[in-house]
């Protein structure tokens, strides 16, 4: 393909520095006891009795100790006499299949082998219940079929919109748990109703209306591990996810910079963000009735090279890129990216940008596509991916302001290094 001569020629990058973040790195040292602690309060007013089965709800996301926290989940049931059975809860992720949203779990680690419990995936629901007066609201009949339903859920802030209560136990109830039916009510119902009010909404409704019995919390630190570990009873869904959605806002890794002229995201992917890549992070979110996440930053250029081999080609938030790679478009499934997108009508997301040969090459239509800026004063930033912000690279026009920064440190210097085929090789300390 033929490009124009200041993509064709050689392009020399400034040299940029390797900064280290000093997040807290408070976790929970063991995991699977906090588990047990939690469930240990939680199973007496539960209603969950000896040979009760019990759905175990579990989404796609890259949680932290995933597959420890689900076999404890399990495991501490079948102590109680239960009998567990995993439910994929992830609306239209794994292409909105039960067979892909099995998939996805297994790629998670969470199988009936490692769990000791069934996995019962179907994508077929009931409608139980009304809000709004004209909402429907859905629930898994597989999970109906049992006499009781949980849910294990991260709790961060959403993509799309910020309020008090946003990715959690709530989403999962109305938009997991609810399948793609239930996926696609929730987004397209939020579209006139917001998408805070309706998911609190909807969720308020299943836990009143089906056989939810409570949801397992998750709250991670900047180094994405277990900071927390919350049982939240039915009654209270609200006020423990607002309390918890504050912890993990508290902790939720940043830039330390407001202004960039350009910002490349080494991979996107579900298991990253919901999003792709976390607009609490990259501050580009585009679809009708997102909030505006412009203030958290704002970059005129977003490059992203890889996708994650975790997201099984779904390339949801390339759209909200400036630059991809041809690695990133050869490796996306776009049949499971434009459901994804469809489903949470969030169109945007599944555009394709403008494709480059290779890293190289599309750092380099950054660079040289803001306008008349010497490379020397680019500010440029390079991170490996949105969950992963304690290390990230800085053009050497930062230099001055990360001084500034009592946080982060700078541990090395070096120019930008390509191998033969024009792939990024990241400074090394």
């Amino acid at each position: 393909m033929r490009y124009p001569a200041f993509i064709e020629s050689d392009f020399e990058f400034p040299e940029f520095h390797r900064v280290r973040m000093n997040f807290s790195r408070q976790a929970i040292a063991d995991v699977a006891e906090a588990v047990h602690r939690e469930l240990d309060a939680l199973l007496p007013a539960s209603g969950i009795r000896p040979g009760d089965r019990v759905a175990v709800g579990v989404g796609s996301r890259g949680i932290d100790q995933l597959e420890i926290i689900v076999r404890t989940v399990c495991a501490r049931l079948r102590q109680a006499g239960a009998r567990p059975a995993i439910i994929p809860a992830m609306g239209s992720h794994g292409g909105a299949t039960a067979e892909g949203q099995a998939a996805v779990l297994q790629r998670l680690n969470v199988t009936e082998a490692s769990c000791d419990a069934p996995v019962v995936s179907s994508m077929a629901v009931e409608q139980i219940g009304t809000v709004f007066g004209e909402v429907p609201v859905y629930f898994s009949r597989d999970a109906l079929a049992m006499e009781h339903s949980i849910a294990i859920n991260r709790i961060k802030p959403h993509t799309k919109f910020i309020g008090p209560a946003e990715s959690g136990i709530l989403k999962m109830l109305c938009v997991g748990l609810g399948k793609h039916c239930g996926a696609i009510a929730y987004h397209t119902w939020a579209l006139k109703h917001g998408f805070f009010a309706l998911g609190q909404a909807m969720g308020q409704a299943i836990a009143a209306a089906a056989n939810f019995r409570f949801g397992l919390a998750v709250v991670e630190n900047a180094f994405d591990r277990t900071l927390a570990v919350a049982g939240v009873p039915a009654a209270r869904l609200l006020e423990e996810e607002t309390r918890l959605n504050a912890l993990a806002k508290a902790h939720l890794p940043r830039l330390p910079f407001r202004e960039l002229d350009i910002l490349v995201v080494g991979q996107i992917g579900k298991e990253i963000s919901g999003a792709g890549m976390d607009p609490n992070v990259t501050g580009r979110a585009f679809d009708l009735m997102e909030s505006d996440f412009s203030e958290i930053l704002n970059a005129k250029r977003v490059a992203v090279l890889n996708l994650s081999a975790r997201t099984g080609g779904n390339a949801i938030g390339l759209g909200n890129a400036d630059i991809i790679t041809e690695k990133v478009f050869q490796s996306l499934d776009y049949e499971a990216t434009l459901i994804n997108a469809l489903t949470s009508l969030s169109l945007h997301k599944a555009f394709i940008p403008v494709r480059m040969p290779n890293d190289r090459k599309a750092i380099q239509a950054c660079f040289t596509t803001i306008g008349p800026i010497p490379a020397a004063e680019v500010r440029a930033v390079v991170i490996r991916d949105t969950l992963h912000l304690s290390e990230f690279w800085a053009s050497r026009a930062l230099r001055e302001e990360i001084d500034r920064i009592p946080t982060a440190e700078i541990v090395a210097t070096a120019p930008l290094s390509f191998d033969a085929s024009g792939d990024l090789r990241l400074p090394a300390a």
